[in-house]
């Protein structure tokens, strides 16, 4: 019984650690799962995003913390920035702060999950 809480305890730790919001930036458009267009005004974004140097930085799923990843295969999402608004899925902002990350615009949250 002990070895199958511990087995347990250890499949959800594990599911925890990878639900972080690994990000692979792309080349082309075609093989994003996201484009992403980088307004200058936090107004204007429906994710700001806070960039974490450390993967365990952005634990938890969905709630603007990225870690970009050098491999497209550790990413759970791929994004592709585009050069014009119309073209995006998402509009994000990058803040300098970590307490800035979130959800300005929950109708969009769906795209980064």
């Amino acid at each position: 019984m002990k070895k199958l809480l511990f087995i347990l305890i250890l499949a959800v730790a594990g599911t925890v650690a990878a639900s972080a919001q690994t990000v692979y930036s792309v080349s082309y458009k075609s093989e994003a799962d996201v484009k992403v267009y980088v307004t200058n005004y936090k107004s204007d974004a429906d994710l700001v995003v806070y960039k974490c140097k450390y993967k365990s930085d952005a634990q938890g799923t969905n709630k603007g913390l990225w870690f970009f990843t050098d491999y497209k295969s550790d990413a759970k999402k791929k994004v592709y920035f585009v050069n014009y608004k119309s073209e995006a899925d998402i509009v994000v902002y990058f803040s300098d702060y970590k307490s800035d990350a979130g959800w300005r615009n929950r109708s969009k949250m769906h795209k980064m999950q």
